[in-house]
């Protein structure tokens, strides 16, 4: 071969080839061209795979994912709701912009330069940029969602024999935990679900008037055909209870039914002692004298504190202080020792009444509301040493004195009455009393007291009459405890 024919091939192989890696160039452009023109192999957008694939198609499959309902489980039913209803909108035109920045914000020479070598570009995730609105959300949850599925709080109802069904808490949606475990699934591709969770609402206790118709109830039950009257005070609240009956009829308690005081006068007589004398009547004999007169129920102690007040007028010096503490229907008109003289005849605005007659003793009388309020009295000072007492006896009367008298008054054991209807060791700081009349049998039965629980403290005052005759087996002992475990019950419900 000459040099002339080597030449021409020698140039129609460099032809050859240029063309030949000008046919590759252009394929390659090509390729990767269209390799630019879709997102890259491992591209998310809001957690949605997105490579390979134009930015139409994309943009299908990232609202296909975020159209799912978000399904919450809530009081046992599974519910849909549509992320549009509740106001969430995609910004699909933000996303797709961060998307093409990462796609071609890139050198084109060297990405074509990496593509030549088969290196595929680094992943980019575009977080999810969206909202929605919470105040729909709210307003669905609160309006659609809380009143089909929450489950209101059950209060106990009272049933006879003193006692109340047990009271069943509510659950009630959080609703603002609520929207943030949505507005989590509302984010997130693949997490859709939520349980939703709720609040316990404790049951109310009963109102008055319910304890106040149990109360009724039980007297009825018992068929008792006297004169009764009850005072109750919570002492959390300051509300009460009062009523009166005669033989099952309603009877005013403006004023107070008067009844006869028996024993339980020997609470005015304890406060009248300490309110003239103070500390100086702690000494160790007076007060177990003092413990005599109220846990032994005895008389002649009794007696010789009126005396101690005045030889003569001892007990219409304790009328006086009663009188001094706004008590205008509670006196002491004679001592207590047999053949003792009646001092004082005390008209009341009670033994004043012509509708009803309890045959009040002339010697010592008093109200269910008239004791109760002294009872309060007592609680309140003994409790942060003020109230009436230190008001009306301010040089005697302090807290220790008041917590010393109620720590004697607990020292009533007689395990009846109340007592009876209370659960074992429950604290209850109370006298009772009783009259038996000329034919020996019992026609007046009271009980006063302030009574300790951990649901709540209250006083709790009862007296009866009947003018023939109370039986203590069947009627008085039974009657008193069903009417203390009915209020006890009452402050202290059950619940599931």
């Amino acid at each position: 071969m000459n040099n002339r024919n080597a030449s021409l091939l020698t140039r129609a192989v460099s032809a050859l080839m240029l063309s030949t890696a000008i046919i590759m160039t252009i394929v390659a452009l090509t390729g990767y061209s269209k390799q630019r023109n879709s997102y890259p192999q491992g591209m998310t957008i809001a957690g949605v795979s997105v490579g390979g694939v134009d930015p139409q198609t994309a943009s299908q499959r990232v609202l296909q994912v975020y159209s799912t309902p978000v399904q919450i489980q809530y009081g046992g039913a599974v519910i849909q709701i549509d992320p549009f209803v509740i106001g969430f909108q995609l910004d699909m035109d933000t996303m797709l912009a961060a998307a093409d920045l990462s796609r071609t914000g890139a050198s084109f020479w060297g990405g074509y330069w990496q593509y030549l070598w088969n290196r595929e570009p680094a992943p980019a995730n575009i977080p999810l940029s969206a909202s929605f609105s919470e105040d729909r959300l709210r307003q669905y949850l609160t309006d659609e969602i809380a009143p089909r599925y929450d489950l209101p709080a059950t209060p106990a109802q009272p049933i006879a024999g003193g006692g109340f069904t047990p009271s069943i808490p509510g659950q009630l949606l959080d609703v603002e935990r609520a929207i943030v475990l949505i507005e989590d699934a509302l984010a997130s591709p693949t997490n859709r679900t939520v349980a939703l969770s709720f609040n316990r609402e404790d049951a109310a206790r009963p109102t008055l008037d319910i304890l106040q118709v149990l109360l009724k109830g039980t007297i009825k039950r018992y068929e008792f055909d006297g004169v009764i009257g009850v005072y109750m005070l919570d002492l959390q609240t300051r509300q009460v209870i009062h009523f009166a009956q005669n033989n099952g009829q309603e009877l005013s308690v403006s004023p107070d039914v008067a009844f006869t005081a028996s024993s339980t006068a020997k609470i005015p007589i304890m406060v009248s002692y300490f309110g003239q004398y103070g500390t100086t009547a702690l000494e160790p004999n007076t007060l177990e004298a003092m413990l005599n007169m109220i846990r032994r129920s005895e008389n002649p102690p009794a007696d010789r504190f009126m005396s101690g007040l005045d030889e003569a007028r001892g007990p219409l010096i304790v009328t006086e202080k009663m009188s001094a503490l706004g008590l205008l229907n509670t006196f002491m008109a004679g001592y207590f020792f047999d053949g003792a003289p009646l001092l004082q005849v005390f008209p009341t605005p009670s033994n004043s009444r012509t509708d009803v007659d309890t045959n009040p003793d002339r010697y010592n009388q008093t109200t269910p509301s008239d004791m109760g309020v002294l009872l309060e009295d007592l609680y309140q000072c003994a409790e942060d040493g003020g109230g009436a007492f230190v008001a009306v006896f301010p040089a005697t009367m302090n807290q220790e004195i008041c917590q010393q008298m109620v720590e004697i008054l607990v020292q009533d054991k007689l395990g009846a009455l109340f007592q009876a209807g209370l659960p074992e060791g429950t604290r209850i700081a109370h006298k009772h009393g009783w009259v038996t009349n000329t034919a020996g049998v019992i026609d007046n039965v009271g009980d006063a007291a302030i009574v300790y629980t951990p649901g709540g403290n209250y006083i709790l005052v009862t007296y009866t009459y009947h003018p023939a005759q109370i039986v203590w087996d069947s009627t008085a002992n039974p009657l008193f405890a069903e009417i203390s475990m009915a209020v006890y019950n009452y402050f202290n419900v059950p619940s599931q």
